[in-house]
């Protein structure tokens, strides 16, 4: 195994200190970043065998000012940030971490539907107000709640984290429903009911989207989408902000034809331009972290030291083509 030169150029968000880089300091010369800014990026990385990161990105331009690169290992499963041609075409072998998040991403989903069902939240500020003490009841409630029991959520994309939110909304009794590009006889087998997108807007209680971000998926929860909904539903986004249109949200929350959204993504990240969801109360928004408990990251760390390794013995794997 080659000893290389390895850069880590946006480490913080992996590794705010509560982790270890020994890993990678055992297999080469390895120099960690915080944050790199796009123009730091070639100075940073001229003397680099292999660079990690998670969203700085490489355009042809960038790679072609860097002679000595073989390997860029992402830490996240997404790779827009890649120009994969290019560094197809120039020999760099990219890799990606598929499946790290499962868990934390599907859990999250449950944060936030249960953010609108229980209201644990806004019954907890009342009391320690005194407004329960005031009630003059042994038990006080100011917003609505609903059990999930019974109730419907449709599932837009069926990969590991929608079959794992699927998994988790049948543990509490509701009724899955799901769309997907492909045939998915797991999750059939499982009771899991596959569906037309038209026909799971038009009749879910809740709707949790799962695809990635393309051409062809980007802004496809539009106006016309979203008049489908029952005005009882509730939107949960976990996947990529721009799914959403924000203005169409924005507008169906403001009119109440929805009854809520809530999101740990948005279009803009962060929201330094302003987003029209900001001020909507109805639309409960996170700063995308559901990948960000400690598990899940010291996951994503494990296995992007064992994508490097696997590329440093010849035998490359994940590899984003």
């Amino acid at each position: 195994m080659n000893y290389m030169n390895i850069t880590v150029l946006d480490g913080y968000m992996l590794n705010p200190g509560d982790l270890s880089w020994d890993g990678f300091e055992s297999v080469g010369k390895l120099t960690v970043y915080d944050d790199t800014s796009p123009e730091d990026i070639v100075s940073r990385c001229l003397d680099s065998d292999a660079v990690i990161t998670n969203k700085v990105p490489f355009s042809r331009e960038t790679m072609e000012k860097l002679p000595r690169l073989k390997y860029i290992g992402i830490t996240a499963t997404g790779y827009n940030i890649i120009d994969i041609k290019a560094a197809d075409e120039m020999g760099i072998i990219v890799t990606n971490v598929p499946e790290y998040s499962t868990e934390g991403v599907a859990e999250s989903v449950f944060a936030h539907i249960l953010a609108f069902t229980a209201r644990v939240t806004e019954h907890a500020a009342l009391v320690r107000s005194g407004a329960w003490q005031d009630a003059g009841h042994f038990s006080f409630t100011a917003y609505p709640l609903s059990e999930l029991y019974g109730k419907r959520i449709g599932i837009v994309g069926m990969g590991h984290i929608g079959m794992r939110t699927a998994e988790i909304s049948a543990a509490f009794g509701m009724e899955v429903v799901y769309s997907s590009r492909s045939h998915k006889p797991e999750a059939e087998a499982r009771g899991f009911k596959p569906v037309t997108l038209d026909e799971l807007f038009s009749t879910s209680d809740f709707i949790s989207l799962h695809v990635p971000q393309t051409d062809e998926t980007k802004g496809m929860i539009n106006r016309e989408r979203i008049r489908m909904m029952k005005s009882s539903a509730i939107l949960i986004n976990t996947a990529r902000g721009g799914l959403i249109d924000e203005e169409a949200l924005a507008e169906a929350l403001r009119e109440r034809r929805i009854a809520g959204a809530g999101l740990d993504v948005l279009a803009e990240e962060p929201p330094v331009h302003g987003s029209p969801l900001l001020s909507i109360p109805e639309c409960i928004i996170t700063p995308h972290i559901a990948w960000t408990a400690k598990e899940t990251r010291t996951r994503l760390m494990n296995m992007t030291l064992e994508n490097l390794v696997s590329f440093m013995i010849g035998t490359p794997k994940n590899i984003v083509r």
